[in-house]
């Protein structure tokens, strides 16, 4: 094996190294544990004796129906090259690196790499990954106006006032039309014409405040021609299957919140709704987080836009702690358990290869 490889490989496996785990679960417990020290007081748990065991089966049926649907969706992005098995491992390794990674990376960072080592190219790992983050964003940029429709000035939290709040609504805006623009550079470049879009960037990171970027622009450049030539002659059935299993999947990561207030605290659908809305307020202010996976962002944020949902500061941090829980320390654990395994798979095969 070439070393150029061999150091790639290396890289791969110090970002993923199991030790990482150790870091964001302290930061995270701990910044619940100072909350619970800071606002406990005798009863304030009451409301957990009455716990409604149909939506914790609820919150629990969508939390695998959400995986099931990722491992379907990598499964059909890979045009069904990758086995049921491998999708499987893909998808959980992918959720491991994006739990020890910092938010504004997250595993897209490293997932051609993981589905390179799986035995597909990397032009098409890189395609592949390429048409999630694709249907990603477009997902995004359907959703947002829906929720804003439908939550109107709910979305942003009345907790929320003077210039943070002004900052949020600034920051929420720019994403948005960030997150579009992109998403239409990516459809122009994927889709009509990559070698437009590589001269474009080339071009762009030539002046001066932005040179230090090119070489960066030039690679990106040369990844979207590689990815189009992957991708073009796709059928439409390809584009409806990813796209439906896409926004099925997102759908089910921002129901969870609700799903989980509705186990513990009555809420009406209107609420259930405005929740759900909010998690797109949310997402940004996890965007921006440099801890791995939001440790401690996600915890400290979370009372100022579900808290008056729930109720007593104390019964907001145990759904924190329960939402963090089965969304985040589930899948430092399930990765710590599948990455052995995996690495002892796949870099056996390139050994024999």
């Amino acid at each position: 094996m070439p070393l150029t490889q061999q150091s790639q490989d290396q890289q791969l496996l110090d970002k993923l190294k199991p030790s990482r785990i150790i870091l964001p679960v302290l930061i995270g417990i701990g910044v619940v544990g100072f909350m619970f020290w800071r606002s406990y007081h005798p009863g304030d748990l009451a409301p957990l004796r009455e716990a409604k065991f149909q939506w914790l089966l609820i919150t629990l049926a969508v939390l695998v129906a959400r995986d099931l649907g990722y491992i379907y969706r990598i499964r059909e992005i890979s045009e069904r090259v990758l086995s049921w098995r491998q999708s499987l491992d893909v998808i959980m390794i992918w959720e491991f690196a994006s739990c020890v990674l910092p938010s504004a990376a997250g595993g897209t960072s490293v997932a051609p790499f993981i589905l390179n080592k799986e035995g597909i190219t990397l032009g098409k790992s890189l395609a592949y990954v390429m048409v999630t983050a694709l249907l990603d964003n477009i997902y995004y940029v359907i959703a947002v106006p829906l929720v804003v429709l439908w939550a109107g000035e709910g979305l942003f939290p009345d907790e929320l006032k003077g210039a943070f709040a002004a900052s949020l609504r600034v920051a929420f805006v720019v994403s948005y039309v960030s997150v579009t623009l992109y998403a239409g550079a990516m459809i122009y470049a994927l889709f009509i014409s990559p070698t437009a879009m590589k001269r474009f960037l080339v071009r762009l990171f030539s002046f001066r405040l932005l040179r230090r970027w090119r070489p960066n622009a030039y690679k990106h450049g040369k990844e979207m021609m590689l990815a189009s030539a992957q991708l073009r002659g796709n059928k439409a059935g390809y584009w409806i299957r990813t796209a439906l299993a896409t926004a099925f999947v997102w759908t089910a990561r921002y129901l969870i919140i609700g799903c989980i207030i509705a186990a513990f605290i009555p809420i009406n659908f209107g609420e259930f709704w405005v929740i759900f809305s909010r998690n797109m307020i949310y997402k940004v202010v996890l965007l921006v987080a440099i801890t791995p996976g939001g440790a401690g962002i996600a915890e400290g944020a979370f009372p100022i836009f579900f808290g008056r949902f729930i109720g007593t500061p104390t019964m907001t941090n145990f759904v924190i702690l329960f939402y963090r829980i089965v969304t985040y320390y589930l899948y430092l654990v399930l990765g710590a358990v599948f990455l052995p395994r995996w690495v002892a798979r796949v870099f056996r095969r390139s050994a024999t290869v």
